[in-house]
């Protein structure tokens, strides 16, 4: 598990290598090894036989985060508050043999990973584009432990370590170093030693900041009148931006505060206990479970269909650069594919071509990539408007206009030049995936693979499957999208699938809501104050609100006779027959849209729709708003569109932002509790109508194991 090398100049190097692992994991285990470790280090120290420690890794990656499994499992805060307070007496050991210690990392170092790091007295990264490293626990609804949050501050202040902290930033080694977090970068791993052994030799005696009488935090603490009221604005602008729907982010700040006025030790214990509570609080357990334990379920394949090999994808055909188009060629060529990106006209596509070199621009100045990547990047994108370009492509994604005849036209002439073994997707919102292959050769090879905007930055792909197309080329899918790094589900070919589908409702209640006299203004900010991104109206306009209608027009013609029309349509058929009002792209719906980009609700709005509601029950909004989207979802299931909760999650908060500190749909349901919900729909069912109707699925998902999140650790 661990592995000591020590060279003639008296350097220990200290090689972590835990067996049967793919990964170094932080855990119980490793701090029980590391005890003889230091008690070591110090006889040797205390001999004079200990000039310096190098921390280092056998594996690809330095150290991966804690137990998760364990965090999501425990309930009572004074045993996570022990064990926090273990890894704090780990940490302060490790920093304090009474030498220096470097950690010399060349592979990810995420979570408590790079917590270990952050106890070492120097951190020097491998500089390579692939390598992460940070402390993104707030992802996963918690904060560090350790003191890691003391010494996070104590290394660039209280401002800029919320910043750090509350981002939830995997670094690169080019951000991380201009970040303040890492003190160095190597270019191999012989000169990543080196450079461990050369600061070593040169910082004979050495320890941090908190150590040294007269050390001050940088930009001062707490109890400074100038900083508190920066603190303020920093809380204030935390509401604001969450809705103090964050416990994590409030949790730094609080710890970030208190911790300043105190002494190092004090402080690490403030950080522990605030870590245990949180770990304890409904927000950490849904976000656990869903990012941690759905995304595995994902990435390990549970969608995938069985029995083919891994689909090697090296070069993709792309057809359409516009943005759609571009950003999936973003995703392509940053992830070492080479892109073939085609359009009507040489010249169009070079318009494409241009969008991907600005997004890999603000890719280098974030520190994705260093500036002398460029060139070799864009050399892996070719613009074309010729079909017999894609002879060579593994797979095709179609990204054109919405228009069947054309996305026919284009895709028939891109088959044409494929081999049999290469797939087809097509990137629409609304048209049928069975309808779009039908003139196809080989419709088995047909596939919708529905991106969302921006294409290179949000992480889900949905996996269509129309009638014809094969589990193999359902298999490739898979694997094209987790090649690109996104998170793929698979949905069945029915009207907006499932993100389209299920994001609807949300749009259709807030509507209803307007029919029904309430204020459009109360509407919009109870959407947001939820979490989801946008208010419903806000929404409407941005999607169009013939796609709306559109959408349940399909449902209409899906369900025939058992359909119950939603009482939106009225409000959205006088929006577009009577005032012609269709959205943003026509600058007047719900909101009206200035030249300069403003945008206010419409003021006719209150006069078709009057706001009658002068009070109003604030829950009794808010749960419509989230109960509407979660029963579809459950119909969703019901109907096999999505065919598990980990994918009904995560498509739920990456398709269409549903609150994420839920821990999406289904996870929902377990947070409020099963007989609330339940009770709480039949109330809604009964005042409102069908749409509020709960399937039998529910019930079935009670059964399963997996309803309750999968448990145990998890790399």
């Amino acid at each position: 598990m661990i592995r000591l090398k020590k060279d003639t100049d008296n350097i220990m190097t200290i090689i972590f290598d835990m067996k049967d692992r793919p990964h170094n994991v932080v855990n119980h285990e490793i701090s029980e090894a590391f005890v003889p470790v230091l008690q070591r280090l110090q006889e040797e120290k205390a001999q004079g036989q200990l000039r310096g420690v190098i921390l280092t890794s056998a594996k690809n990656s330095f150290l991966s985060g804690g137990d998760l499994g364990y965090l999501y499992d425990v309930d009572d805060p004074e045993e996570l508050f022990q064990q926090a307070e273990k890894l704090s007496h780990f940490f302060r050991a490790l920093e304090k043999p009474g030498v220096p210690v470097v950690a010399a990392i060349s592979g990810n170092a995420l979570g408590s990973g790079f917590e270990v790091a952050m106890a070492c007295h120097h951190r020097i990264v491998l500089d390579d584009p692939r390598v992460r490293v940070g402390m993104p626990e707030v992802n996963l609804g918690l904060m560090p432990s350790g003191g890691n949050v003391i010494r996070m501050m104590w290394l660039l202040g209280i401002e800029q370590a919320y910043n750090v902290l509350t981002s939830g930033r995997h670094y690169s080694p080019q951000e991380a170093l201009k970040v303040g977090i890492i003190d160095e970068l190597a270019n191999n791993q012989k000169e990543l030693m080196e450079k461990a052994r050369e600061w070593l030799l040169s910082h004979t005696d050495w320890h941090r900041p908190w150590d040294q009488p007269g050390s001050e935090i940088p930009g001062g603490t707490a109890n400074d009148p100038k900083l508190i009221l920066k603190i303020r604005s920093m809380a204030a602008q935390m509401a604001a931006a969450t809705y103090n729907n964050s416990p994590a982010k409030r949790a730094i700040l609080n710890v970030l505060v208190q911790g300043s006025k105190v002494d190092f030790g004090t402080a690490c214990r403030i950080e522990n206990r605030r870590f245990a509570h949180l770990v304890c609080s409904p927000t950490a357990k849904n976000m656990i479970s869903t990012f941690w334990m759905d995304y595995h379920a994902i990435k390990t394949g549970i969608n995938r269909p069985r029995g083919y090999g891994r689909f090697r994808v090296r070069k993709v055909g792309i057809i359409g650069s516009g943005q759609m188009g571009s950003g999936i060629a973003v995703a392509c060529i940053q992830h070492g594919l080479s892109v073939v990106l085609k359009d009507v006209s040489k010249a169009i596509a070079e318009r494409g071509r241009e969008f991907v070199s600005q997004r890999i621009d603000q890719l280098i100045q974030e520190g994705t990539f260093h500036p002398s990547e460029k060139e070799q990047i864009m050399k892996r994108l070719v613009t074309t408007d010729k079909a017999a370009d894609f002879k060579e492509c593994d797979i095709i994604v179609e990204a054109v206009f919405e228009s069947e005849a054309l996305k026919q036209k284009v895709t028939t002439e891109a088959e044409a030049q494929l081999d049999h073994y290469s797939i087809i997707g097509t990137n629409t919102v609304s048209i049928p995936i069975s309808k779009l292959s039908a003139g196809m050769q080989r419709p088995e090879n047909y596939v919708g693979l529905h991106f969302f905007h921006p294409a290179d930055q949000v992480p889900l792909v949905e996996i269509v499957r129309g009638k014809d197309t094969s589990d193999e080329t359902i298999a490739r899918a898979v694997d094209f999208a987790q090649r690109i790094m996104k998170i793929p589900i698979v949905v069945k070919d029915i009207w907006g699938f499932y993100a389209g589908r299920v994001r609807n409702t949300y749009i259709l209640e807030g509507i209803s809501m307007l029919q029904e006299g309430y204020s459009p203004a109360l509407i919009e900010n109870s959407g947001r104050q939820l979490g989801l991104p946008h208010g419903p109206l806000e929404l409407a306009d941005a999607l169009g609100l013939q796609l709306v209608l559109k959408y349940e027009e399909q449902a209409a013609n899906h369900y025939g006779s058992k359909y119950v029309q939603h009482p939106a349509v009225e409000v959205l058929k006088v929006m577009l027959q009577e005032h012609q009002r269709t959205g943003r792209s026509a600058k007047a719906g719900f909101y009206e849209y200035g030249e300069d980009g403003t945008r206010q609700l419409w003021s006719g709005l209150t006069e078709s729709w009057p706001n009658t509601q002068k009070t109003y029950d604030r829950q009794n909004l808010n749960e419509r708003l989230l109960f509407s989207q979660v029963i579809e979802a459950l119909w969703c299931m019901q109907e096999k569109v999505v065919t598990s909760s980990a994918a009904a999650n995560l498509g739920s908060v990456y398709g269409w932002g549903f609150p994420r500190e839920t821990g999406g749909v289904i996870r929902f349901i377990q947070d409020y509790g099963m007989d609330e919900f339940m009770k709480q729909s039949q109330q809604y069912h009964k005042k409102l109508g069908q749409r509020f109707r709960i399937p039998k699925v529910l019930k079935e998902l009670m059964l399963e194991p997996a309803f309750l999140g999968a448990k145990g650790a998890v790399e």
